[in-house]
């Protein structure tokens, strides 16, 4: 087995509890361990693989809050660096009474992490690297470092998967500059997972099958388009097709994404030579099969990472 790198934010969402509220009138809030690759990680070891997280929190209660919650998950945070003079990350959500959520994102330490603080040896050690931060690609040392890595990295020929991460709410006025860095990052990686709305934010194109391929490009790249309660469209340059979903009652969707990488990689770090799972299309099909029902299990339990469920129990789902 693999150990499987991810790199990115590690942040405190606060949840505001009040039902049908705006920030300025909600009162009553939740602390939670946010970020999506740490949620990723959080997966993998769930189901009983390794992994480490790369990246960077306040050396303050939230941070150590974090790298607790990481460490009780035994995922490895030896990378983790404890910023002396930058705050943790946070970022408080409600939702209001249309269903629109009122978000204010306060970033700190994630958006600090130089390159030169990074245990390179260690990082290009893994042959299974995962790239999927909603905030990395913002501007900052981060963003520099996040891409830095992933080119070297796959100058290294190890695996890397991408998953764009985009949120509005982050990117506003500067969508198109989202849209730069993402082409720059999937020219490096070997996996690409995206939601329909980045599918045809990143290509322009409305048709998803014409999307696809201009995502894939002419390399052995692979593309997962998750498409909700419609499946998973999988795409390489032998075959392009959608695998269904798992048809469940619905609880709480936070952190099914996540969870659907997580055990997309866990499947994936098993392998000898993840590298030429292009060439596999029915292997590839499995494994969508398996993170298909990781992100339904996650689907039927409240919160992101209570709701992560272990090896037996997806086995175990019928």
């Amino acid at each position: 087995m693999n150990n499987v790198l991810c790199m990115g934010e590690l942040l405190i969402d606060f949840i505001c509890s009040d039902v049908n509220t705006s920030l300025d009138l909600g009162e009553n809030f939740k602390k939670k361990a946010g970020g999506a690759p740490a949620n990723v990680t959080a997966a993998i070891c769930r189901l009983g693989g390794k992994a480490s997280f790369v990246g960077k929190v306040g050396d303050d209660p939230f941070g150590k809050f974090l790298k607790d919650t990481l460490d009780d998950l035994n995922v490895d945070t030896s990378m983790l660096l404890m910023d002396k003079v930058e705050k943790t990350t946070l970022a408080f959500v409600s939702l209001k009474s249309n269903g629109e959520r009122d978000f204010v994102f306060n970033r700190g330490a994630d958006g600090c992490l130089k390159y030169n603080e990074l245990n390179l040896d260690k990082i290009y050690s893994n042959k299974v690297m995962h790239f999927g931060s909603a905030t990395a690609l913002l501007s900052g040392d981060m963003r520099e470092s996040y891409v830095r890595i992933m080119q070297e990295a796959n100058s290294r020929n190890i695996f890397i998967s991408f998953d764009p991460n985009f949120r509005d709410n982050l990117w506003e006025e500067n969508v198109d500059d989202f849209v730069q860095i993402s082409k720059k990052c999937i020219e490096f990686a070997d996996f690409i997972k995206v939601s329909d709305e980045e599918l045809k934010i990143i290509t322009g194109k409305e048709d998803m099958y014409e999307a696809v391929d201009a995502l894939r490009g002419n390399g052995n790249k692979m593309v997962a388009v998750t498409l909700g309660k419609d499946g998973t469209l999988i795409s390489t340059s032998e075959k392009t097709e959608i695998v269904p979903s798992i048809k469940i009652k619905s609880i709480d969707s936070t952190g099914a994404g996540d969870a659907f990488v997580g055990s997309l990689l866990y499947k994936i770090s098993l392998l000898d030579n993840a590298k030429e799972l292009f060439k596999d299309f029915n292997t590839l099909r499995d494994i969508v099969v398996f993170a298909n029902k990781v992100g339904a299990i996650v689907c039927t339990k409240l919160g992101a990472i209570a709701a992560l469920p272990t090896l037996e129990e997806v086995e175990n789902m019928k």
